[in-house]
């Protein structure tokens, strides 16, 4: 059976469990190495103990630098009980470093795949920051066999663009995880109530929340916003007390994925399907979860013009578009959509059906695949990932 070394920025990350749990249900075995951003350590994520290399701070990339340097010179220390993997995945830069020492350490021959969901502003600037940083990671990306990336935006802007990484690219996209048959969409919410708009997952725009704010403010309760996730409370002055104030804006809280994503999806009418933070960069390129979980259950994405996420609603023919940031675009899209239009746009979300929108156990086995075909052909790990 392939082993995999999984090697990830934030334990705590909902992401790293998806990728695990995919991984193993395409016949994997896992072993899990990496920081948290929680108080206490990460004690299991799908039957797997992880290795906790410590704590990291949410944009405090001063503080991460070094942390990063304290798992690397400690790297015989804290993989030591790890059996020799097939495969080393290392999710983020900083991951790629230490993955790369671990390797080196120990003398493994596994191939390095580098998975990067993210294009974090730091390698974008033109001064001797950004510079640094796309010079390191082109050093570390000359040994890496394999680039895992969820959106081709990230490839043209950025990979080919800079000439970051000479490896092949495999596309993973932010889909659904969906092991088990028989989710079902929610019946249409009833549209002679206010129209729900869902933002969930990482909550991390202020510009979203504060645009979302003013429309709900003007429509005088036309509209409410529910939102749910983690909200990364250092880009916000006071995320909880702003939610608070606001008359028709909600947060209720952390939920469960793949658990509870039906039914916190069948409860709004639309998926705000928007981020401007890093805008113009990562937040243009990207095409987050929220696109493809609230596609599957059947809320209807709301995406911004310009943007990677409504190139992909318009070549689907799915959801409304906004020209611009403002009360007055949005309340021209929303204002034109009535019971029927909303019905028929809802339709549309599930016509394709699940595997339009989400992974299911064939691509977990196919991805796993994948990787096992970059292994020493002595182990014959493809057999067992089969």
């Amino acid at each position: 059976m392939l082993h995999i070394l999984y090697v990830v920025h934030d334990l705590s990350d909902p992401a790293v469990r998806r990728r695990t749990t995919m991984l193993k249900a395409g016949g994997a075995t896992v072993s899990l190495a990496g920081f948290r951003r929680t108080a206490a350590p990460v004690t299991s994520i799908e039957g797997v103990v992880p290795i906790d290399l410590g704590v990291t701070e949410d944009g405090r990339f001063d503080q991460r630098l070094l942390a990063v340097a304290r798992a690397s010179l400690a790297a015989k220390r804290l993989f030591g009980t790890v059996l020799e993997p097939d495969v080393i995945i290392a999710r983020n830069l900083e991951m790629l470093t230490i993955a790369r020492r671990a390797k080196s350490v120990f003398g493994w021959t596994a191939p390095v795949v580098y998975e990067c969901l993210d294009i974090h502003r730091l390698v974008l600037r033109n001064d001797i920051v950004g510079t640094t940083l796309r010079a390191s990671e082109r050093a570390l990306g000359r040994g890496v066999s394999l680039l895992m990336t969820s959106s081709p935006a990230f490839v043209a802007n950025y990979f080919t663009r800079f000439g970051q990484v000479s490896a092949p690219i495999e596309l993973v996209e932010n889909r659904f995880l969906e092991l088990e048959k028989g989710q079902t969409a929610a019946a249409p919410l009833p549209a002679d109530g206010p129209w729900r708009i869902g933002w969930f997952g990482a909550l991390r725009c202020r510009r979203s929340l504060e645009l979302l704010a003013a429309f709900t403010r003007h429509h005088a309760g036309r509209y409410e916003v529910v939102l749910r996730g983690r909200p990364a409370l250092s880009e916000f002055p006071d995320f909880h007390g702003f939610v608070d104030a606001e008359p028709h804006l909600t947060f209720e809280g952390a939920y469960r994925n793949p658990e509870d994503i039906a039914r916190i999806y069948g409860d709004v009418h639309f998926a705000w399907a928007i981020d401007f933070f890093e805008e113009g960069q990562n937040s243009k390129w990207l095409l987050p979860n929220r696109l493809y979980e609230g596609c599957r259950f059947g809320a209807v994405p709301i995406t911004m013009a310009g943007t990677e996420t409504s190139k992909l609603a318009r070549e689907r023919g799915v959801g409304l578009e906004l020209e611009d940031a403002s009360v007055a675009a949005m309340t021209e899209a929303l204002e034109a959509v009535d019971a029927a239009s909303y019905g028929a746009m809802k339709q549309r979300l599930l016509a394709g059906g699940p595997a339009t929108w989400s992974y299911g156990l064939a691509d977990c086995r196919a991805l796993v695949g994948k990787l096992a075909a970059l292994a020493s052909p002595h182990r014959q790990p493809l057999a067992a990932a089969s």
